[in-house]
Formats: structure tokens, C-alpha cells, sequence
């Protein structure tokens, strides 16, 4: 464990109190023009509104200043976990999600289903968001095209819309390495880059790679619009600490895509069924009250305020953000005596990706001091008491308003 996991586990006591972390996916956002409002100060927000005028605001940086975070270190630092000292691939995350096991020496890496053009060029890196048919379509073909490559086994999964998992299993052999380039140029315009080895251990990994795209693309030469695949996210099994244990809770999450069930589920939180359609905030909400009485922390995924971001569209952002606030009365219904809304990382609609901007953070307890802010927004954040934070200081600090830590020396 990390110093400050060490620190937490000896202060950590259990209480009847409840934790609520709600991770509105990649809330953060810039404004389209200069001086004008972001996606959450243009959003109607009145439940929101009326939270933050309860609570304490502040600003909080995920892995460091003017780094971007992906989802995966952006959640394990949220989960008190240093990102710099837990590193996992996003392959392991979305493979563990579906439930799928990993051996010694197996990779897995995430895909994407992507569109490329003459000579190979990337037109739409997630393929237009096919449907989940559609996608488990392309698979069968690709599994029937690619079940092995120079007899390393090769096993592709569904994920959802353009995403997929590849697992290499190592087998009998030497182990895969997993320190490679990634094939994902994460930009339109351009060639799908060749995966580099890193490292002696991970050349055949990156043979491996490199074949399967290649395969993959004759597989899907008759295809209009998933006619390609880019990869990141390699990873071997990931070992963590405990949250449990850490913290001294019983935690459980809710959330509908894998890769974010699935590092739930590698720092041990129990992952709740939920019903409907994927991404369904009914379906969430219905599975938090049925288990509210189950588990003592909660942690609540919201991903669509992400994917909107992604797609460059403020007003469908702005959408889903008023969509959440409409369901924001529900949960604080359930009365927990500590709730926080925060955001993994930054997903300004203005450049279609994650970005490095902090995130607004809010927390409401029965123990907050007097704070300015009014709204939950980036301008209003800045006001707040709790100033700029690192993501790994939030577990305490709702930890401590729940009064779920002892005194730290005589």
C-alpha cells in the first residue's frame, strides 16, 4: 500500500454512516467562445444549484498539473489509489468488467472500432458509435478470421457501441509483456500508428498487435463504416490493495460500462446489477435505493456527460448534465450523510477530448464550514473552501465528514 492508504487503513473506523461519490464522467468543460460559460454554468441545474449552496466546493487535479488523465488513473486517484504507483492498462479494466479472467503472461487491450479512408486514414476513431448488435456483428466475424496468431491464442470480446477487447494468452510460452506503443493515434487525419515494443519482454506482444490489425482490416475490407481497429490500454493482471480493507467499508458500485465495473471490481467493490438499457439513470437510481441499507460507501457512475463531450456536442452535454439534475432529488432522498459529486477528468465539448483542466469538486456533510460558491460550476468552484486538491485527497476528506477516521498521534 501507498503511505497514505497505510495512514488511512490505521485511522479508518467502521460507522453506520454512508458515503455517496457520484463521478459525473468528464464534467469538466471550457467554454465555445472567450468568456463564456462552460457546458455546467450553461446547463438549467437547480437541485445542483441548491446542493452547492449547502456545501463545500473546490477544484480537484487528478494526476498533476496539466497532465490528462484517462479514466483509469483519474478513478483510481478519486479512489484514494496514487495513480503514479498504480498503474493498470485500460485492456484489464474493460476485460475484468465483462468478466473476463486473466492468467500470468496474458495481455489484454482495449479497442476501437474505428472508419479509415483512402491510404488508411483515420476518419472516425469510435466508427460512428455502431450499435451493440452491430459491434458483436464485427466480432464474430473477426473471431472467425483471427482465432489464433502463429499459435498464441487470441480471444475478442464485445464491449459496447465501438469498443472492444482483445485477450493474447500466453499459454504454454513466456509470458506477454505489456510496455508497448499504442496503435490509437488518438487523432483523425492520420494512419493508424504500428505498435513499438518498449521492452525485450513485450516484442512479440507488439508482432502480435501488428498482425491482428492487419487481419482485422482484410477481415473487414467489404465493411462501409467499421472497417478498422485501433488499439491502447495494454495490460497484464493487476494487483491492488483493497478498498475495503483500506477504508474500512462495505463498498459497492453502479455503473454500466466494463471498464469502470471493472476496476470497481479490482479494488474490490462489489458490483450492483443494474437494469435497462446501458448508461439507464433509472435503472442506477433503482439499484441504489434496492441496496441502500447493503453497503456503507457508494460509488455512482454517470457516463454520458463523457461521450457527448467526446462527440464535440455542447448543447447534447449541457443535455445530459440537466439530466442527471433531474434525478439529483432521488438520491439525496436516501438521506446519505456524506455526498460528493466530482468528475474523473475533464471532457471539454470544445476539443472532443479529455483535457488537463480540473474538475469542480463537491461534498455535503453535517461538518462543511461557510462557503461562497452557489452553483456547481468550474467559475463557482473557484470560490469554495476547499481550494485545489489532488484527486487522492478526496477518500479522506469524506472519510473525515463522515466520521469515519481516528485521531493521527497523541
Amino acid at each position: 500500500m501507498s503511505d497514505l492508504l497505510d495512514t488511512i487503513r490505521d485511522l479508518a473506523k467502521p460507522t453506520d454512516s454512508k458515503i455517496l461519490m457520484v463521478v459525473l464522467d468528464g464534467v469538466g468543460g471550457l467554454p465555445l467562445e472567450t468568456n463564456g460559460d462552460t457546458e455546467l454554468a450553461a446547463a438549467k441545474t437547480p437541485n445542483l444549484d441548491a446542493l452547492a449552496a449547502q456545501s463545500q466546493l473546490g477544484q480537484v487535479e487528478l494526476v498533476g498539473a496539466g497532465i490528462t488523465p484517462g479514466s483509469g488513473p483519474g478513478h483510481l486517484s478519486l479512489f484514494g489509489y496514487d495513480p503514479l504507483k498504480y498503474v493498470v492498462g485500460r485492456g484489464a479494466l474493460s476485460a475484468v468488467g465483462i468478466g473476463v479472467k486473466l492468467g500470468a503472461g496474458d495481455v489484454a487491450v482495449r479497442g476501437n472500432f474505428a472508419t479509415l479512408g483512402e491510404g488508411r486514414i483515420v476518419q472516425d476513431r469510435r466508427a460512428g458509435r455502431p450499435s451493440d448488435e452491430k459491434n458483436a456483428e464485427i466480432v464474430a466475424k473477426l473471431k472467425a478470421a483471427i482465432p489464433d496468431i502463429d499459435g498464441t491464442p487470441v480471444e475478442i470480446y464485445t464491449e459496447s457501441e465501438h469498443r472492444f477487447v482483445v485477450v493474447f494468452r500466453a499459454g504454454g510460452g513466456s509470458p506477454l509483456g505489456a510496455n508497448l506503443s499504442d496503435v490509437d493515434p488518438q487523432a483523425t487525419g492520420v494512419q493508424p500508428m504500428t505498435a513499438q515494443a518498449h521492452d525485450d519482454a513485450s516484442q512479440k506482444t507488439a508482432q502480435l498487435v501488428n498482425a491482428f490489425v492487419q487481419r482485422a482490416e482484410a477481415a473487414l475490407k467489404d465493411e462501409t463504416q467499421v472497417n478498422g481497429v485501433l488499439f491502447r490500454g495494454y495490460s497484464d493482471v493487476p494487483h491492488f490493495p483493497s478498498f475495503d480493507a483500506a477504508y474500512q467499508l462495505k463498498a459497492a458500485c453502479i455503473a454500466s460500462y466494463p471498464m469502470y465495473k471493472g476496476l470497481a471490481s479490482l479494488v474490490g467493490m462489489d458490483v450492483l446489477t443494474v437494469e435497462g438499457e446501458e448508461d439507464a439513470l433509472d435503472g442506477k437510481v433503482q439499484a441504489l435505493k434496492d441496496n441502500w441499507s447493503k453497503y456503507d460507501f457508494f460509488y455512482f457512475h454517470v457516463k454520458k456527460t463523457d461521450s457527448t463531450g467526446e462527440d464535440g456536442d455542447f448543447k447534447a452535454k449541457v443535455k445530459k448534465i440537466e439530466l442527471f439534475d433531474a434525478l439529483l432529488p432521488q438520491l439525496l432522498a436516501l438521506n446519505p450523510d456524506v455526498i460528493a459529486i466530482v468528475g474523473d477528468h475533464s471532457t471539454p465539448s470544445k476539443l472532443a477530448t479529455h483535457s488537463w483542466h480540473p474538475v469542480p469538486l463537491l461534498i455535503r456533510s453535517n461538518y462543511g464550514r461557510k462557503d461562497l460558491a452557489q452553483r456547481y460550476t468550474e467559475d463557482e468552484a473557484l470560490k469554495g473552501s476547499l481550494g485545489l486538491r489532488r484527486g487522492t485527497d478526496l477518500m479522506p476528506l469524506l472519510m473525515a465528514n463522515a466520521l469515519k477516521l481516528n485521531k493521527y498521534g497523541a
